[in-house]
């Protein structure tokens, strides 16, 4: 989900329309894949799409995510500029990946 972003200084009018076709159409820079730390209980995800208001949504992908997810024992515990941290259960279980979108 890759989107066009024009440089402040584009005079090409094709591209910044390109850009916000994109983004329209649901593209954006701010998304990624995250696994969470095994035998922890906090996870930092860096990312320079973050600001301190933004909220991070996390989809699980594997199983294992979806088990975190249901057991209630996840959440984002604090969100920063470059940064977001996600608590969740101390657990060995490995392979809980997650899908994230940053919104603001």
């Amino acid at each position: 989900m890759t989107a066009f972003v024009p440089g402040i200084t584009e005079t090409d009018l094709k591209k910044i329309v390109l850009a916000l076709q994109q983004l329209a159409a649901g593209r954006s820079n701010a998304v990624g894949s995250i696994t969470l730390a095994t035998g922890a209980s906090s996870t930092v995800v860096n990312d320079k799409n973050c600001a301190a208001g933004s909220t991070p949504i996390l989809t699980p992908t594997t199983a294992a995510a979806a088990t975190e997810l249901g057991n209630g024992t996840i959440y984002v515990s604090a969100v920063a500029n470059g940064t977001f941290t996600i608590s969740h259960a101390n657990s060995a279980t490995a392979g809980r990946t997650f899908l994230y979108a940053l919104l603001g």
